[in-house]
């Protein structure tokens, strides 16, 4: 097995934890490998580090797997990893619908398994992993013997590593529209076509959150999807929720949720361009007691930060100022790249230009089935803010 060796000023971030190590962060080697071959890790001391798979091609030119010398990363191997992450999951509660593995939370860097009851979809995101396809899918055969296993590896990331985007089944063809149940709601998702793997499960510890402030509220969900936040503000006792979504593909399954929950008469939804529509409704006046803003990444790269924090700050004015005082404001974020101290910088100054005072109610992250690990900031990247406007 080949042997890498950290340069002399590198290996701190690494050795507190972090399994991304950089182009430029090696110095020699010993031995040959081939793009995706598990390889050693060595301080330029020599002393081990770790053990991952290997590409070149990537700027991650390493990802770490494991920190034991003494483990074989065999089909084994993924086998006890999954087990491992699927008895955390059942151990803090999540059974049903989960994100199964969370890439480097559970050790397995560039790996994405969501599980929706008795259906899996994975996405394999680098190429050291993607290898290891075939283990993995029989690894999920054997421990959850589910109805069926899909392909959702349509993502241009894959390009980086070296690989095609592709999705399809890994398992005999099944019916891909499912009905998942959520704090005691039923939702469609589109396997195939839904956004990510088909639905958003990050969200579904952050959906109950609003359960006291919706109460006879009427409601505004700006970037609505399939509906999700909606469904639950009416079944929070909203007395009327308008949802409003660029997509037609999307407010198409948002009445169909509706209609499910037989929520139809309190939940209505137009596919629309948020961004637009809130500026000219702050003109004419509108006012809602609760206003829900859950936009998506507003970048994927640092160059444009500045871009985003732009799009958050403008996005989250025009709900301040759709909020009746005394109302409330539901905001999110989910860009790595904004942490979430600047999250909040970035909250204050949308309510000094709109001159309104906030309470803060709620302040979270994503379902502790996408599991935080300390000194790997990437696996913290929701951002969930309720706040009084007043």
């Amino acid at each position: 097995m080949a042997k890498f060796f950290l340069r002399k000023k590198v290996g701190d971030r690494v050795a507190n934890g972090h399994p991304w190590i950089f182009g430029n962060e090696l110095g020699d080697t010993d031995g040959t490998a081939e793009p995706g071959d598990i390889v050693e890790v060595y301080s330029y001391n020599g002393s081990f580090i770790g053990k991952g798979y290997y590409n070149p091609a990537s700027q991650i030119t390493i990802r770490l797997v494991t920190r034991d010398k003494a483990e074989t990363v065999d089909a084994d191997f993924f086998h006890r990893r999954i087990q491992e992450a699927w008895d955390y999951r059942r151990q803090i509660g999540y059974v049903e619908n989960c994100r199964l593995i969370f890439g480097e939370a559970d050790s397995l860097p560039a790996l994405i398994i969501d599980k929706f009851n008795d259906y899996l979809v994975i996405q394999t995101l680098a190429l050291g992993i993607d290898k290891w396809k075939p283990a993995i899918v029989d690894a999920l055969k054997k421990i959850f013997r589910p109805k069926g296993i899909y392909e959702r590896n349509d993502v241009p990331v894959r390009e980086l590593e070296g690989l095609a985007q592709q999705k399809g089944f890994l398992t005999e063809p099944f019916d891909t529209n499912i009905i998942i149940n959520e704090n005691g709601l039923k939702f469609h998702v589109d396997i195939v076509n839904g956004q990510k793997t088909g639905y958003f499960l990050d969200q579904q510890d952050n959906r109950r959150a609003i359960q006291h402030i919706v109460q006879g509220a009427d409601v505004l969900e700006g970037f609505c999807y399939t509906g999700t936040f909606s469904m639950h503000a009416a079944h929070y006792g909203a007395k009327s929720v308008l949802g409003l979504d660029i997509s037609e593909t999307a407010v198409n399954t948002a009445r169909r949720n509706a209609e499910l929950n037989n929520f139809q008469d309190i939940c209505r939804f137009e596919a629309v361009n948020a961004f637009d529509v809130l500026k000219q409704w702050v003109k004419d006046g509108r006012r809602y007691d609760v206003v829900m803003l859950d936009p998506p990444a507003f970048t994927k790269s640092r160059e444009n930060i500045q871009k985003a924090i732009t799009g958050y700050k403008e996005i989250n004015l025009r709900g301040m100022r759709l909020t009746k005082p005394g109302g409330f404001l539901v905001t999110a974020s989910c860009t790595n790249l904004v942490p979430p101290d600047l999250f909040l910088k970035t909250i204050d100054m949308a309510a000094k230009d709109a001159r309104r005072k906030l309470r803060q109610v709620t302040w979270q992250t994503q379902a502790s089935d996408h599991p935080i690990v300390w000194h790997i900031p990437s696996t913290q990247y929701l951002k969930f803010l309720i706040v009084q406007v007043i």
